[in-house]
């Protein structure tokens, strides 16, 4: 199988994955049912979607077609064997069911019900649910690969760790983009400068990525952790492209998603490399200490009278950042040329960031 093949592949794993977390995240009426099946001290094993394959893997128990509800689904858990119930969660179609999956499917659990719950998610596309009677917890498997469900006050203490990461990383970076928009206007950024924010950019996506995983995983209980996030988050994903263009030696924004995979594929010590960096921007030549020369693009683009695709208009005409402010003076029409409306408040806002009055 080619890497496009294997890409698509992953994606629909993922998907179905992040249906299965969605399915059984708090607030939804199977999490219902399976709160009801631990509190009674129970065991269960649900089969949800691909019923025709799922049907195939099994025999005898119960044909029922009823509609589904949380309390018929606790009640029928009472029975030994499977539930089946199809993808849409509006029928039971069989209780007390009896699955046969393959004995030779691998898989690394240990308990019965679990070992079942993996091998009929490698054989079908199903969700499965697995409740241990004896050890009180669920685990849901698609595709193989299971997690275990945690309790609300389980995922809210990571998730108010990973919040006051995300904070303090946040203004960690506010702090560094801060100096470093004084030291481009200065013409004195190195090497190490840029992988020093590099590494703190990754950072936060990182701790972005894990509080995604508790937010989906909250359900109904996540929204205001999502809006904890999203301010906390702010612009960080396009200062970041900005920033990487900047530095580029090919500064399209295809190149930039490029290494931004790079880097965030990365372990921390290449993060921390400052020729790791220079590599992925496009330099063969370059040590920490390097002077890099910023085009300006995020600069530009946090000015207010640059409108939304200017600064890459005013970069292309000046080709740099350095070059825009030492023709400022001279040379102030030119931006009139280019469509850039109140040129003066642009000079005036750029000796302001750099600290100097025009």
């Amino acid at each position: 199988m080619d890497s496009a093949h294997l890409d698509q592949a992953e994606s629909e794993s993922k998907r179905r994955r992040d249906a299965a977390i969605r399915l059984t995240a708090p607030g939804t009426a199977l999490r219902h049912a399976l709160d009801m099946i631990i509190a009674g001290h129970m065991g269960a094993l649900i089969c949800v979607g691909d019923t025709e394959n799922v049907l195939a893997a099994g025999d005898d128990g119960f044909k029922l077609d009823i509609s589904f509800t949380a309390n018929r689904l606790f009640e029928l858990s009472k029975m030994d064997g499977a539930i089946v119930v199809d993808k849409g969660m509006t029928q039971i179609l069989r209780a007390n069911y009896h699955l046969n999956p393959d004995p030779a499917l691998p898989t690394t659990e240990t308990g019965m019900r679990h070992r079942t719950a993996a091998r009929m998610s490698l054989l079908t596309q199903a969700t499965v649910i697995s409740v241990s009677e004896r050890r009180q917890v669920v685990n849901v498997y698609v595709d193989g690969w299971g997690y275990q469900l945690r309790t609300v006050p389980e995922i809210m203490s990571s998730v108010n760790q990973l919040l006051v990461a995300m904070q303090s990383t946040r203004q960690q970076i506010d702090r560094r983009l801060l100096r470093l928009t004084t030291l481009e206007l200065d013409n004195y950024v190195t090497l190490g400068d840029i992988a020093d924010i590099f590494y703190l950019f990754e950072v936060i996506l990182s701790v972005n990525e894990e509080l995604d995983a508790c937010i989906l995983q909250l359900g109904s209980e996540g929204k205001t952790v999502q809006m904890q996030r999203e301010e906390y988050m702010g612009d960080v994903d396009e200062e970041y492209t900005l920033m990487i263009r900047d530095y580029a030696r090919d500064s399209s924004e295809d190149n930039a998603r490029v290494i931004r995979r790079a880097l965030h594929s990365a372990d921390n010590s290449s993060i921390h490399d400052a020729a790791n960096v220079a590599r992925l921007l496009g330099y063969d030549d370059r040590t920490e200490d390097s002077i890099m020369t910023p085009l300006g693009l995020r600069t530009l683009s946090n000015i207010s009278v640059v409108r939304k695709g200017m600064a890459d208009k005013i970069v292309d005409e000046y080709g740099s950042l350095q070059h825009l402010m030492d023709e400022l003076d001279e040379n102030p029409s030119r931006l009139d040329d280019i469509g850039v409306k109140n040129p003066d408040v642009l000079a005036d806002s750029l000796y302001r960031m750099w600290g100097k009055r025009q």
